[in-house]
């Protein structure tokens, strides 16, 4: 990977497929707005075929464009999900929101031309340069030039946000607050880490409040990077520290778990000389994993989100207070090992260790790599 803020060129993970499946159905949303309002017009106006056989009149026609409708949808999509997000990435929302809602009204209309002029040459069979000077007054001249342009912006504006307020949520979780899949407090089994920065407060009195927040977002960038490409769900930032979990009845969750620790060593480790460049530190990172259940519901009045409490997050939060305590990296429950294929990996029994809060001694590990 190159350095923070290029394109993270990683094999096809969790955020890959996520922003894949984004476009795709950012594109389907907008196609089918788009027929909508086509056959919408259609039938309002009663097209006569005699007058303007152009317009749809047979369903071969119409299918083929869907077809052009949903490519160009694509590569719109492509454009909002993969590039305007880094060119506006370190903008206040609001207008971040403003600029991508004009540039694709922009696209919209660029790429409507390739699709009207599409129709000529394929339908029609009329030669594009007589098309052009009639065409020109009938969008431009009209007051369809604004009803589009605004139809456009509202659709564009509407897919911004959506896609926006569910990534602020982490993927899936603003989904689940829609649906009301926790209004009712459920009992799962999880696998929980507990991420947080070594040394941070040497760190914090040595590059002052502005230098230091910076490279704790850097730091919680690459760390929330390798917790999402192994399907974590990230369930909060707090200071310097990253809260995320697996659902244990996914496939391989524990195993994704260990994946994503190599994973944050592997993105710091290739980011070294960013960080020594820009803070004179390279960071470091410890970790506590427990497996148990977790009680999940809907909080929130103005503001809503997902709570997960119990005595899981509890004892992760301890086992991870515990690493520099016992001066190890990653200290884990023997919860989370009996339930772990740990073959690759190299670990040592801790033996029973009080852990602060907790009526009983808990028997601990501790995972090399």
């Amino acid at each position: 990977m190159k350095a923070f803020g290029h394109r993270i060129v990683l094999k096809l993970g969790a955020i890959s497929r996520y922003r894949i499946k984004l476009m795709v159905m950012t594109a389907l949303f907008w196609t089918i707005i788009d027929t909508g309002v086509y056959l919408y017009k259609f039938f309002r106006d009663h097209i006569n075929e005699a007058i303007d056989p152009f317009d749809m009149h047979t369903s071969a026609v119409l299918l083929l464009r869907t077809g052009l409708v949903f490519i160009i949808c694509l590569a719109m999509a492509y454009l909002l999900i993969y590039q305007l997000k880094h060119l506006v990435r370190n903008l206040p929302l609001g207008l971040g929101l403003l600029i991508k809602s004009i540039l694709l009204v922009g696209a919209a209309f660029l790429l409507n031309y390739i699709l009207h002029y599409t129709y000529i040459w394929l339908i029609e069979k009329e030669p594009l340069t007589t098309e052009l000077g009639h065409n020109y007054y009938k969008t431009f001249q009209s007051s369809l030039f604004f009803s589009q342009w605004i139809r456009w912006l509202i659709t564009f504006l509407v897919t911004i946000l959506i896609i926006e307020v569910n990534e602020k949520y982490s993927p899936g979780v603003f989904l689940d607050i829609l649906a009301g899949r926790y209004l009712t407090p459920k009992n799962e089994k999880r696998t929980v880490i507990f991420i947080d920065l070594v040394d941070s407060t040497t760190i914090a009195e040595q590059l002052g409040h502005k230098k230091y927040f910076r490279f704790i977002r850097d730091f919680i960038y690459f760390i929330s990077i390798a917790l999402l490409e192994n399907d974590g769900q990230i369930y909060q930032y707090v200071g310097d520290e990253v809260v995320a979990s697996w659902v244990v009845k996914n496939s391989n969750a524990n195993k994704k778990c260990l994946q994503a620790l190599l994973d944050c060593k592997r993105l710091l480790k290739r980011n070294n000389k960013y960080f020594k460049r820009q803070y004179g530190f390279v960071p470091e990172f410890r970790a506590g994993i427990h497996t148990g259940e977790v009680t999940i519901g809907e909080i929130g009045v103005i503001k809503k989100d997902l709570a997960m409490s119990g005595d899981t997050m509890n004892t992760a939060a301890r086992l991870r207070s515990a690493t520099s305590e016992l001066n190890q990296q990653v200290i884990t429950s023997k919860a989370f090992v009996s339930q772990t294929n740990l073959k690759n990996w190299q670990f040592a029994n801790l033996g029973l260790v009080d852990l602060k809060g907790k009526e009983s001694a808990m028997e601990l590990y501790a995972l090399k790599f």
